[in-house]
Protein backbone atom coordinates (compact mmCIF):
# COMPACT_ATOMS: atom_id res chain seq x y z
CA UNK A 1 0.00 0.00 0.00
CA UNK A 2 2.59 2.42 0.92
CA UNK A 3 4.40 1.77 -2.64
CA UNK A 4 1.36 2.58 -4.28
CA UNK A 5 1.14 6.00 -2.41
CA UNK A 6 4.12 6.50 -3.00
CA UNK A 7 4.17 5.81 -6.91
CA UNK A 8 0.95 7.86 -6.81
CA UNK A 9 2.58 11.08 -5.70
CA UNK A 10 5.68 10.84 -7.59
CA UNK A 11 3.14 10.14 -10.71
CA UNK A 12 1.10 13.58 -9.60
CA UNK A 13 4.10 15.42 -9.19
CA UNK A 14 5.48 14.49 -12.83
CA UNK A 15 2.51 15.31 -14.54
CA UNK A 16 2.22 18.30 -12.86
CA UNK A 17 5.85 19.17 -13.70
CA UNK A 18 5.18 17.70 -17.39
CA UNK A 19 2.15 20.07 -17.69
CA UNK A 20 3.91 23.35 -16.53
CA UNK A 21 6.55 22.23 -19.47
CA UNK A 22 4.27 21.74 -22.05
CA UNK A 23 2.76 25.24 -21.53
CA UNK A 24 6.18 26.63 -21.89
CA UNK A 25 6.86 25.49 -24.93
CA UNK A 26 3.30 26.95 -26.40
CA UNK A 27 4.31 30.09 -24.82
CA UNK A 28 7.44 29.75 -27.01
CA UNK A 29 5.10 29.19 -29.76
CA UNK A 30 3.02 32.45 -28.75
CA UNK A 31 -0.45 30.37 -28.31
CA UNK A 32 -3.61 31.80 -26.42
CA UNK A 33 -4.32 30.58 -23.12
CA UNK A 34 -6.35 27.75 -24.61
CA UNK A 35 -3.57 26.51 -26.55
CA UNK A 36 -1.50 26.48 -22.94
CA UNK A 37 -4.23 24.18 -21.32
CA UNK A 38 -4.37 21.84 -24.52
CA UNK A 39 -0.45 21.50 -25.19
CA UNK A 40 -0.34 20.85 -20.91
CA UNK A 41 -2.70 18.42 -21.24
CA UNK A 42 -1.70 16.79 -24.11
CA UNK A 43 2.37 16.84 -22.82
CA UNK A 44 1.06 15.61 -19.21
CA UNK A 45 -1.39 12.71 -19.53
CA UNK A 46 -0.90 11.55 -23.57
CA UNK A 47 1.84 8.89 -23.00
CA UNK A 48 -0.58 7.06 -20.54
CA UNK A 49 -3.57 7.98 -22.74
CA UNK A 50 -2.44 6.64 -25.62
CA UNK A 51 -1.52 3.19 -23.35
CA UNK A 52 -4.50 2.53 -22.41
CA UNK A 53 -6.51 2.95 -25.53
CA UNK A 54 -3.52 0.53 -27.42
CA UNK A 55 -3.95 -1.64 -24.57
CA UNK A 56 -8.28 -1.19 -24.14
CA UNK A 57 -7.90 -0.32 -20.78
CA UNK A 58 -10.95 2.04 -19.76
CA UNK A 59 -11.82 4.14 -18.18
CA UNK A 60 -8.95 6.51 -18.90
CA UNK A 61 -7.50 7.50 -15.81
CA UNK A 62 -8.48 10.99 -16.11
CA UNK A 63 -11.93 10.32 -17.18
CA UNK A 64 -12.27 8.42 -14.10
CA UNK A 65 -10.20 10.69 -11.80
CA UNK A 66 -11.43 14.15 -13.63
CA UNK A 67 -9.15 16.46 -10.80
CA UNK A 68 -6.31 14.93 -12.29
CA UNK A 69 -6.97 17.14 -15.29
CA UNK A 70 -8.43 20.16 -13.23
CA UNK A 71 -4.46 20.05 -11.61
CA UNK A 72 -2.97 19.60 -14.97
CA UNK A 73 -5.43 22.98 -16.36
CA UNK A 74 -4.44 25.00 -12.92
CA UNK A 75 -0.69 24.12 -13.13
CA UNK A 76 -0.58 25.12 -17.07
CA UNK A 77 -2.21 28.11 -16.28
CA UNK A 78 -0.04 29.09 -13.10
CA UNK A 79 2.92 28.87 -15.33
CA UNK A 80 1.80 31.62 -17.47
CA UNK A 81 1.90 33.76 -14.44
CA UNK A 82 4.98 32.10 -13.28
CA UNK A 83 6.67 32.68 -16.60
CA UNK A 84 9.46 35.08 -15.67
CA UNK A 85 11.01 33.27 -13.01
CA UNK A 86 10.90 29.94 -14.65
CA UNK A 87 14.03 30.40 -16.23
CA UNK A 88 15.96 30.38 -12.68
CA UNK A 89 14.55 26.82 -12.41
CA UNK A 90 15.40 25.71 -14.87
CA UNK A 91 17.75 22.79 -12.65
CA UNK A 92 14.97 21.89 -11.03
CA UNK A 93 12.93 21.24 -13.80
CA UNK A 94 15.50 18.95 -15.79
CA UNK A 95 15.04 16.98 -12.13
CA UNK A 96 11.63 16.83 -11.96
CA UNK A 97 11.64 15.66 -15.28
CA UNK A 98 14.20 13.12 -15.09
CA UNK A 99 12.11 11.90 -12.38
CA UNK A 100 9.14 11.87 -13.96
CA UNK A 101 10.60 9.79 -16.79
CA UNK A 102 11.22 7.01 -14.80
CA UNK A 103 8.40 7.33 -12.63
CA UNK A 104 6.42 6.94 -15.99
CA UNK A 105 8.20 4.83 -17.86
CA UNK A 106 7.52 2.24 -14.60
CA UNK A 107 3.90 3.09 -13.94
CA UNK A 108 3.48 1.95 -17.62
CA UNK A 109 5.07 -1.32 -17.50
CA UNK A 110 3.56 -1.59 -13.91
CA UNK A 111 0.17 -1.19 -15.53
CA UNK A 112 0.61 -3.43 -18.41
CA UNK A 113 1.85 -6.21 -16.45
CA UNK A 114 -1.54 -6.29 -14.33
CA UNK A 115 -4.00 -6.50 -16.94
CA UNK A 116 -2.06 -9.30 -17.86
CA UNK A 117 -0.08 -8.06 -21.10
CA UNK A 118 3.55 -10.07 -21.80
CA UNK A 119 6.67 -8.92 -20.55
CA UNK A 120 8.01 -7.63 -23.82
CA UNK A 121 4.41 -5.35 -24.05
CA UNK A 122 5.11 -3.91 -20.95
CA UNK A 123 8.51 -2.82 -21.80
CA UNK A 124 7.04 -1.35 -24.68
CA UNK A 125 4.02 0.41 -23.07
CA UNK A 126 6.79 1.69 -20.29
CA UNK A 127 8.89 3.61 -23.58
CA UNK A 128 5.14 5.03 -24.80
CA UNK A 129 4.05 5.96 -21.01
CA UNK A 130 7.40 7.92 -20.58
CA UNK A 131 8.13 9.89 -24.11
CA UNK A 132 4.96 9.95 -26.22
CA UNK A 133 3.68 13.07 -24.10
CA UNK A 134 6.14 14.85 -25.08
CA UNK A 135 6.35 14.02 -28.85
CA UNK A 136 2.60 14.46 -28.97
CA UNK A 137 3.40 18.43 -27.18
CA UNK A 138 6.09 18.68 -30.37
CA UNK A 139 3.93 17.52 -33.22
CA UNK A 140 1.17 20.05 -32.00
CA UNK A 141 3.88 23.15 -31.86
CA UNK A 142 4.65 22.17 -35.15
CA UNK A 143 8.32 21.03 -34.30
CA UNK A 144 10.75 17.81 -34.21
CA UNK A 145 10.00 15.46 -31.00
CA UNK A 146 12.94 16.36 -28.63
CA UNK A 147 13.03 12.83 -27.91
CA UNK A 148 14.53 12.13 -31.38
CA UNK A 149 17.48 14.78 -31.72
CA UNK A 150 18.68 14.99 -28.07
CA UNK A 151 20.04 13.87 -25.10
CA UNK A 152 19.30 9.99 -24.33
CA UNK A 153 15.23 10.02 -23.65
CA UNK A 154 13.48 7.47 -24.96
CA UNK A 155 16.43 4.96 -24.47
CA UNK A 156 15.96 5.70 -20.67
CA UNK A 157 12.49 5.42 -20.57
CA UNK A 158 13.27 1.67 -22.64
CA UNK A 159 15.90 0.53 -20.11
CA UNK A 160 13.75 1.58 -17.08
CA UNK A 161 10.77 -0.23 -18.24
CA UNK A 162 13.01 -3.07 -18.99
CA UNK A 163 15.34 -3.63 -15.56
CA UNK A 164 11.46 -3.11 -13.87
CA UNK A 165 9.99 -6.03 -16.17
CA UNK A 166 13.01 -8.19 -15.24
CA UNK A 167 13.29 -7.59 -11.61
CA UNK A 168 9.29 -8.31 -11.24
CA UNK A 169 10.03 -11.64 -13.13
CA UNK A 170 12.70 -12.24 -10.34
CA UNK A 171 10.11 -11.42 -7.95
CA UNK A 172 12.08 -9.31 -6.32
CA UNK A 173 9.67 -6.95 -3.72
CA UNK A 174 7.84 -4.12 -5.13
CA UNK A 175 9.41 -1.67 -2.91
CA UNK A 176 13.15 -2.75 -4.05
CA UNK A 177 12.51 -3.05 -7.33
CA UNK A 178 10.75 1.07 -7.34
CA UNK A 179 14.14 2.16 -5.15
CA UNK A 180 16.51 0.72 -7.94
CA UNK A 181 14.49 1.36 -11.06
CA UNK A 182 13.58 5.03 -10.25
CA UNK A 183 17.39 5.34 -9.14
CA UNK A 184 18.59 4.04 -12.11
CA UNK A 185 16.31 5.97 -14.70
CA UNK A 186 16.65 9.50 -12.70
CA UNK A 187 20.43 9.07 -12.52
CA UNK A 188 20.90 7.76 -15.96
CA UNK A 189 19.08 10.78 -17.76
CA UNK A 190 20.60 13.26 -15.68
CA UNK A 191 24.16 12.09 -16.49
CA UNK A 192 23.02 11.96 -20.29
CA UNK A 193 22.16 15.39 -19.48
CA UNK A 194 25.28 16.37 -18.33
CA UNK A 195 27.38 14.42 -20.32
CA UNK A 196 25.67 15.47 -23.58
CA UNK A 197 24.91 11.50 -24.24
CA UNK A 198 23.00 10.87 -27.59
CA UNK A 199 22.40 8.54 -30.33
CA UNK A 200 24.17 8.01 -32.97
CA UNK A 201 22.55 10.35 -35.38
CA UNK A 202 21.68 10.08 -39.16
CA UNK A 203 22.22 12.51 -41.93
CA UNK A 204 21.36 12.37 -45.10
CA UNK A 205 21.85 15.04 -47.65
CA UNK A 206 20.10 14.38 -50.90
CA UNK A 207 21.42 16.63 -53.65
CA UNK A 208 20.30 16.08 -57.08
CA UNK A 209 22.95 14.19 -59.42
CA UNK A 210 25.22 13.45 -56.82
CA UNK A 211 24.02 9.60 -56.33
CA UNK A 212 24.08 8.88 -60.38
CA UNK A 213 19.80 9.08 -60.49
CA UNK A 214 18.21 11.04 -63.35
CA UNK A 215 14.95 12.43 -63.67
Amino acid sequence: MQEVQFISLLWLIGIIAEAMTGALSAGKKQMDLFGVVIIGCATAIGGGTLRDMLLGNYPLIWVENVHYLIAIAFASLLTVLIAPVMRYLSKLFLAIDALGLAVFSIIGAQKTLMLGFSPVVAVVMGVVTGVFGGVIRDILCNQVPLIFKKELYALVALLTAGLYVGLKSLEIAESINLAICLSFGFSFRMLAIKFHWGMPKFDYQYEHGHDGASH
